[in-house]
């Protein structure tokens, strides 16, 4: 019976976690002509799915997410990882006043992405 508990009380745990990149799962274009099809290169497109940012030539977990009072924007803990290097960093992720796309805020910098239109099944 404890171990079930236990068991239980990890996955109610884990839930919000995996659930809080949700708002802004999807495939956004780096450039107003970029190809929706190719992720993680200069000037494609970058993907958020599964509380992971693909990025170009990176991927970072999206983690310890905090809603920013009075705006519609989500601050994350971004545990990322590429070419053999590790390291964290936060970022505030808000949809564009339109809906139809993302500025990604890290320390200095923001990037405006557009939404790829969604891919039929």
């Amino acid at each position: 019976m404890n171990r079930f508990l236990c068991q239980s009380a990890v996955l109610i745990a884990l839930v919000p976690a995996m659930a809080a990149a949700a708002p802004y799962d999807g495939i956004y274009r780096q450039t107003v002509d970029a190809d929706c099809a190719l992720i993680g290169d200069d000037g494609t497109s970058v993907r958020i799915a599964d509380g992971v940012f693909h990025g170009v030539e990176t991927q970072c977990q999206m983690t310890r997410p905090v809603d920013v009072n009075g705006m519609n924007a989500t601050l994350y803990t971004m545990e990322c990882a590429a070419d053999g290097q590790k390291w964290t960093e936060r970022a505030m992720l808000m949809p564009t006043a339109d809906g139809e796309g993302l500025y990604i805020l890290w320390d200095g910098y923001v990037f405006v992405y557009g939404l790829c239109p969604a891919v039929a099944p």
